[in-house]
């Protein structure tokens, strides 16, 4: 089965500087210093561009997980798609939209997965990796819409 989840989160600036932030390996990093996350190869610090990858090795649920994603899609300052080359899901998609609203920029993470091992794998998207993903993304975007606010 495949799963989407759609989180929409409103930051406060332009799509620009959502858009670049966004793309920026320092920034995720920052975003999932709870989960241990490295960039360990590819496309390691600054920002990341259109056909370029990035290996991350994180820690979930007791595991040390490497994946690899490609950056597969770039439209700026609009949108940006990465998608898993290689890692722990079956597929692994996710899209990131930046539209101008009323005191800054819309965000829109859709993210596509499927779980490897079939009903093994489905009872697991069910039981625990919607919600952790939800949690993980909601967090990322946290981290940005603070990194992004005006300074008082």
């Amino acid at each position: 089965m495949t799963v989407t989840i759609r989180l929409v989160t409103d930051l406060p600036t332009s799509p620009d500087r959502a858009f670049a932030l966004s793309l920026d390996i320092g920034a995720h990093l920052r975003s999932m210093a709870a989960t241990g996350e490295q960039a360990v190869a590819g496309t390691t610090s600054g920002t990341i561009g259109l056909g370029e990858s990035v290996t991350w090795r994180a820690r979930h649920f007791g595991v040390v997980w490497r994946m690899t994603s490609r950056v597969t899609a770039l439209e700026a300052p609009h949108r940006f798609v990465d998608e898993q080359v290689r890692g722990p899901f079956a597929r692994f998609r996710h899209e990131h939209t930046f539209a101008a609203v009323p005191g800054g920029t819309r965000m829109v993470d859709e993210i596509v997965f499927r779980a490897p091992l079939g009903v093994l794998g489905r009872i697991a998207e069910a039981l625990v990796l919607r919600r952790h993903l939800q949690r993980l993304i909601a967090e990322r975007n946290r981290s940005l819409a603070a990194e992004l606010a005006p300074a008082s």
